[in-house]
């Protein structure tokens, strides 16, 4: 029982991580690799609005959401959109801008594991024999809300819908007045905010260190490419796969191992299926 709580504790985890690398991906064919900056930028900014300007915990939280959306289409509106469409540079100006950002951050002062944001609840619970901490019981109650809500927003909302257009088809959607830039900064800033969200939820678990940025990109791209890049239903299905491996492989070989295991998941997946579980050959709609 232990296995199966804390594998899908595990995999709710990484669909979060994953979801806003996912979604910039599927709307404007953006590989965002500073999404894991952005990640580790959401907690520090939110930790420095509560301990150094004495803002109330969920007013830092909206701040820092907000102000990471702004960073994350900025960083389209002033630099990748100059090179929209090349794949290769697309992936380096990203990830320069991502160790800037997070490299940024430790000469700012971000050192060490004393850094940390509050639970949102004290204590644990005890499900079928296994204990767990509110905290992570809250992290999957988010992840599907989040995943819900999506949901809604992608089909019952006409911006969601425009985006969900320009995943299918972008020159069709272009013919039909959507407008392919302005898709792709509010893609970058949603993304970013889904980055934050993760960030906000997933830090009271641990510290806020520079290095979870680079662990949460490599999450992140490992559920991409497993599940299909572009795909949300592949990346919730590649997300419980890799949760449930790590999970098992933590029980039977430690816990330094979780991200071997996801490096193998990628290495698996481009040798065996390059386009991942639900990659472009299937239906256009999986995309978003």
């Amino acid at each position: 029982m232990e296995i199966i709580i804390y594998g899908i504790i595990n995999s709710v985890t990484l669909a979060l991580m994953a979801l806003g690398f996912t979604l910039v991906y599927g709307v404007s064919r953006l590989p965002n690799f500073a999404h894991g900056a952005l990640y580790v930028l959401t907690g520090y900014v939110a930790w420095m609005l509560m301990y150094r300007v004495g803002l109330y915990y969920p007013i830092a939280m909206v701040l820092s959401l907000i102000i990471t959306g702004l960073v994350g289409a900025a960083m389209y509106q002033f630099v990748l959109v100059r090179i929209r469409g090349m794949a290769i540079s697309e992936i380096i100006a990203s990830y320069a801008i991502g160790l800037a950002i997070l490299e940024g951050l430790r000469w700012g002062g971000l050192k060490g594991g004393t850094i940390t944001l509050p639970p949102f609840v004290d204590g644990s619970i005890e499900l079928i024999g296994v204990s767990v901490d509110y905290q992570r019981l809250i992290v999957v109650l988010i992840g599907v809300l989040l995943v819900g809500l999506l949901w809604l927003f992608v089909n019952r909302t006409k911006l969601g819908l425009a985006l969900k257009g320009m995943a299918q088809d972008e020159r069709a959607a272009m013919t039909l007045g959507i407008d392919s830039d302005y898709m792709a900064v509010v893609a970058m800033a949603l993304g970013s905010v889904l980055a934050g969200i993760a960030a906000l939820v997933l830090f009271p678990l641990g510290s806020i260190v520079v290095e979870s940025g680079y662990n949460v990109l490599i999450m992140a791209v490992a559920v991409c490419i497993v599940g299909g890049l572009g795909s949300w239903n592949g990346a919730i299905l590649a997300a419980f796969i890799i949760g449930f491996a790590q999970i098992l492989t933590q029980v039977y070989l430690g816990a330094h191992y979780q991200v071997v295991v996801a490096l193998v998941a990628i290495i698996v997946t481009l040798i065996s299926r390059p386009s991942g579980l639900f990659g472009r050959q299937k239906e256009l709609e999986e995309r978003v």
